[in-house]
């Protein structure tokens, strides 16, 4: 159990997840079978795309993305700056070398199609978009430019799920689902997400090829499944590819499927406690928050916030932690890491502003309203004590 008043995400479980698990327990079989090729099946027709891979988590799925993409050594891709670690840190682990690029604005922290442009080399093979805080980028101008450069096109679904894209000149892919909008596309399951399976991730893509050589990578390789052998469809297996065990197991994925069933109210609900938040921080002065007039479809996935300053951003969130409101940060720049040192990071400076103010405020669909009017009635207080002070220290 929380200690927090207000903690930063919850999970929507009940009666139904139980019978899920139940269900997966009473068939005595754990390890990837029928459940999963089920929930890959649902998932598969929900987004309406033609391939859909359950893998272990969202990190196993950018890795082996960029495998099934042929990417390897002297390649570069293309990808956020500000972004969590894992696209950067299974592109150094593949080979791949990191090419960080910077946001459109702190008012819209996805892509600056603009900035990616001026990154490409001949060695550029990739671009990986990433859906910040559930809000698709511009993936009409982004397509445009990857079909120019002949790159391919890897969706960072993690925080996206159950979004649209909207396209303001109904520009191709306007109307399609986010993981149905490049190459390839990988989503999380993690606890915090908006289809929470605790650990787990998926792949999606309309590429026979790919969705082929992602299964094959998914298990060492293997040209048959264990469940398969196990009810005699198969006697024996070839190993073909160098591959991994990034397998999904039946009980994730009956969580999956009954958190499938949930997941376009749960969003709905969501933008509902975001308008909650419009509504009482509007009125916030020298204040940023992202997506505010965004005019697209979002999965809401996260409720960033951006202070004036960094001294006021760590002010206030001391004071949200004191009464009893959990915040985070999303993300730090990756650029500033020790491991990513290494790496060419000029050029990046408005993900690094991001990162210095934003705030991550508590978002879930079980949050009510109350919760939403305590983490405003607190931060617009501290807010307003922070300008008194900066004012006197003027």
């Amino acid at each position: 159990m929380s200690n927090w008043k207000v903690p930063l995400s919850d999970l929507d479980y009940g009666v139904e997840e139980e019978k899920a698990i139940q269900r997966v327990l009473q068939r005595q079989w754990l390890s990837m079978g029928p459940e999963v090729k089920v929930f890959e099946e649902e998932f598969s027709s929900f987004l309406g795309v033609k391939h859909a891979i359950a893998v272990s988590s969202g990190t196993a799925a950018l890795q082996l993305a960029y495998l099934a993409l042929g990417l390897g050594k002297e390649d570069e891709v293309i990808q956020p700056a500000l972004n969590f670690v894992a696209a950067a840190n299974t592109a150094i682990a593949v080979g791949v070398r990191p090419i960080f690029a910077d946001i459109i604005s702190l008012d819209e922290p996805t892509l600056d199609i603009t900035d990616v442009e001026h990154r490409i080399t001949q060695q550029t093979k990739a671009i990986v978009v990433m859906h910040y805080g559930g809000y698709p980028c511009r993936m009409a101008d982004l397509r445009a430019l990857c079909e120019r450069h002949d790159l391919a096109v890897i969706e960072d679904a993690c925080h996206a799920v159950g979004a649209r894209y909207l396209d303001s000149q109904a520009r191709f892919p306007h109307g399609h689902r986010v993981g149905q909008l490049g190459d390839i596309a990988c989503f999380s399951f993690f606890s915090n997400k908006n289809l929470a399976t605790g650990e787990g991730g998926l792949i999606t893509t309309d590429q026979d090829d790919l969705a082929k050589r992602v299964r094959l990578l998914r298990s060492h390789g293997m040209t048959t499944l264990t469940w398969e052998r196990h009810k005699g469809h198969a006697r024996s297996y070839d190993v073909v590819l160098h591959g991994f065990n990034y397998r999904f197991d039946e009980i994730r994925a009956a969580l999956g499927r009954t958190q499938l069933q949930k997941l376009e109210s749960n969003n709905h609900r969501r933008q509902e406690i975001v308008n909650a938040y419009y509504s009482q921080l509007d009125s916030l002065s020298n204040w940023i928050i992202p997506f505010r007039h965004f005019s697209g479809d979002s999965a809401y996935h996260l409720m960033p916030i951006v202070a004036p300053d960094q001294r006021t951003r760590e002010r206030v969130v001391q004071d949200l932690k004191l009464a009893g409101i959990q915040t985070s940060l999303h993300y730090p720049c990756i650029t500033n890491f020790t491991a990513f040192a290494h790496l060419e990071a000029s050029g990046v400076e408005k993900s690094k502003a991001f990162s210095q103010r934003v705030i991550t405020l508590p978002l879930y669909p079980t949050m009510t309203l109350d919760q939403v009017n305590y983490v405003c009635s607190n931060l617009l207080s501290s807010s307003r004590i922070s300008l008194l002070e900066d004012s006197n220290d003027a």
